[in-house]
């Protein structure tokens, strides 16, 4: 199950299948992907400014539903393709900020998830890894990229070969994601930055959100980097929010920005 709900300018997307740890089978991942096309209908309103992913229960999202799975006739090829990348893809291109609180049990699909979010706050004891080795199968929604990008050929495949998992403390300290906390605390802490981010430029940040994404994607130097930042810059001068902006900052008050 699903849930989207909308208050103050945050969008929250709960995976809510506590019994099974939120794992995914094909309805819930169009339900997930029609969540983020309602989000998204809503930011173009203006009623959504920033969005919350996280799951209840025990775990963030343990992977793929694979209980009622008949491996000699199931087309992975057509769940992972046709389902799950196409879900990534959206998620990456939200129109607004996108955060994640990941507990517990993050994997598969799961980390997928979590790798098309733009910032990720997790749990220090949360789970992280690929656990494949057990299914005779491989890591997958772009874990290997993502894995080698930060950690590494060898340890990405040590993580791959032995199966072992990576605490969210661990997970942190190698750059994986942005800050690890305690459990208890994780969900109002980041329900206190997401509304924060909320009341911000959201322009600002998604221009900056499509600018990370092209330096990573097209491999930019210095240079090109920041001649697509001063393109940037020169549009959004021409904004609400940057004049807001300026005029706080000459004032000595806080930015009332409209987003």
């Amino acid at each position: 199950m699903i849930s989207l709900s909308i208050n103050n300018g945050v969008a929250e997307v709960v995976l809510d299948a506590p019994h099974k740890l939120n794992s995914l089978d094909e309805q819930a991942l169009a339900d997930l992907s029609q969540a983020y096309d309602d989000a998204a209908a809503a930011a173009a309103r203006g009623e959504v400014r920033a969005l919350l992913l996280r799951g209840e229960g025990r775990a963030f999202c343990a992977g793929r539903d694979i209980q009622n799975v008949t491996p000699e006739s199931d087309d992975a090829a057509a769940y992972l393709g046709g389902l799950v990348e196409p879900l990534l893809k959206k998620m990456s291109a939200f129109p607004a900020p996108t955060f994640a609180a990941a507990h517990g049990a993050c994997l598969g699909v799961g980390l997928g998830l979590l790798l098309a979010t733009d910032v990720v706050y997790v749990a220090e004891n949360a789970k992280f890894g690929s656990p494949f080795a057990k299914l005779g199968a491989t890591l997958d929604s772009g874990g290997h990229w993502y894995f080698t990008e930060r950690l590494g050929m060898h340890r990405t495949l040590d993580l791959i070969y032995t199966a072992e998992l990576m605490s969210g403390t661990e997970a942190v300290a190698q750059g994986l994601f942005s800050r690890a906390m305690p459990a208890g605390e994780l969900l109002e802490k980041t329900r206190g930055i997401v509304s924060k981010g909320a009341r911000g430029a959201t322009g600002a940040f998604t221009a900056s959100k499509e600018l990370v994404a092209h330096i990573r994607d097209q491999r930019l130097g210095l240079w090109e980097a920041m001649a697509e930042e001063n393109t940037e810059q020169a549009r959004l001068c021409k904004t609400d929010d940057y004049a807001e902006g300026f005029r706080a900052f000459q004032e000595k008050r806080e930015p009332q920005f409209r987003g």
